[in-house]
């Protein structure tokens, strides 16, 4: 269904008095540069009979200067989070009591893994959810309608989540949970130009409305030597050292994905099942982003925010990430932190975590064959004893 009709809520008005829009579910808002409005149709609505709301999306019409919209009839699978069961059971279905839970979503994302949780939580639970991303932030809002005040979202980088929660007058959480990397929405959107399958600008920024620098941008920054660092140390790519030259000697700087993919197929082919540039575009995106420095940040300042019992669940999707988290976990449990080099413990030392997950959890076979993207995560969850 297609309609055009004067700016912002009237649009939605207008599919409201059609009984095809619950007004309580709506949204209005920014992407860049574009306005938008967004409703989610519920179930029950007479006009939809679904088992899941649909979405209603506004747009500036260029004739006229109305606006245009269109209902999403059929919008394809709802985007279900990787090890979404294990992380629910983990944080909230685990625990002995069934208190109002503080829940802390690092990495909102489409809400997916906020949604499962706020649905399994204790009556009263609240979450807070950042995100570098505000196209996603704006898609979450919409997904997480209905839990109403019980959801808070804020556009932030988690390293920054001290201040978040200051500003939410919260002092400690109860549950977080951080699924780290890049997302599908970001993936997905050929603009973004984090993914080769598309030819789009080379940006790769998590967060463009926040300035800094593209892809492009640091790949004409950077000398030969430079570029192969990251490419090496970033992507684990053993051709760094070729693929730098091969850039940096072209007749200009690539500035689309497709112009770099074409350059890295010059002397990569690739295993089985993965395309010859992935361990290139994820070095540069790591490097845009300061993925790495992030993770850091974060886990820092969680000691910080942790109440006691509280429980930590990471989602890691490459042995960059992983092993930053897997070495913060194994000191945070640790029960001796005398120097190796000591014969006896002297420290009398007590973990401030205890592992509930042994090693890394994997997603299984069934789940990698409804989402081939998840084959690489590895959730590893925690629970906090205390001290800072």
């Amino acid at each position: 269904m297609i309609w055009g009709c004067r700016p912002d809520r009237r649009l939605l008005a207008a599919a409201t008095s059609l009984g095809a829009v619950d007004m309580r579910l709506c949204l209005t808002g920014r992407l860049p540069g574009l306005s938008f409005g967004v409703a989610a149709v519920p179930p029950e609505c007479p006009a939809r009979r679904r088992r899941r709301p649909e979405l209603v999306v506004a747009w500036p019409s260029v004739e006229g200067g109305g606006w245009g919209g269109a209902m999403m009839t059929n919008p394809g699978p709802r985007h279900v989070p990787v090890l979404r069961d294990e992380v629910v059971d983990h944080l909230v279905h685990g625990r002995a009591n069934r208190d109002p839970l503080r829940i802390l979503d690092l990495t909102l994302g489409l809400g997916g893994h906020a949604e499962a949780l706020l649905e399994a939580a204790p009556a009263g639970s609240v979450l807070l959810g950042l995100d570098r991303d505000r196209a996603a932030l704006d898609l979450a809002r919409v997904r997480l309608a209905p839990f109403g005040e019980a959801v808070t979202t804020v556009q932030s980088p988690f390293s920054n989540l001290a201040a978040a929660l200051a500003a939410q007058g919260w002092s400690t959480v109860d549950a977080v949970v951080a699924d780290l990397g890049v997302s599908s929405l970001q993936l997905d959107e050929p603009g973004r130009g984090f993914s080769f399958r598309f030819d789009a600008p080379l940006d790769m920024r998590m967060d463009p409305d926040g300035g800094g620098e593209t892809a492009a941008e640091l790949i004409e920054r950077l000398d030969e030597a430079e570029l192969a660092d990251i490419l090496h140390d970033l992507g684990e790519e053993r051709a760094a050292r070729r693929i730098a030259r091969t850039i940096k000697n072209a007749a200009h700087s690539p500035a689309t994905t497709g112009e770099l993919r074409a350059l890295v197929a010059r002397h990569v082919r690739g295993r089985p099942g993965h395309d010859p540039a992935t361990r290139t575009f994820q070095a540069l995106r790591i490097a845009v982003n300061q993925e790495l420095e992030e993770i850091a940040g974060m886990l820092a300042a969680l000691p910080g925010i942790l109440a006691p019992r509280a429980r930590l669940a990471v989602l890691a999707w490459h042995s960059l990430e992983d092993r930053i988290v897997k070495t913060v976990f194994r000191n945070w449990c640790a029960t001796c932190v005398c120097p190796p080099q000591w014969p006896m413990c002297r420290c009398r030392g007590v973990p401030r975590a205890t592992r509930l997950t042994r090693g890394a959890v994997r997603p299984t076979e069934g789940e990698v064959g409804r989402n081939p993207r998840a084959r690489s995560a590895r959730l590893r969850v925690v629970e906090w004893c205390g001290g800072g």
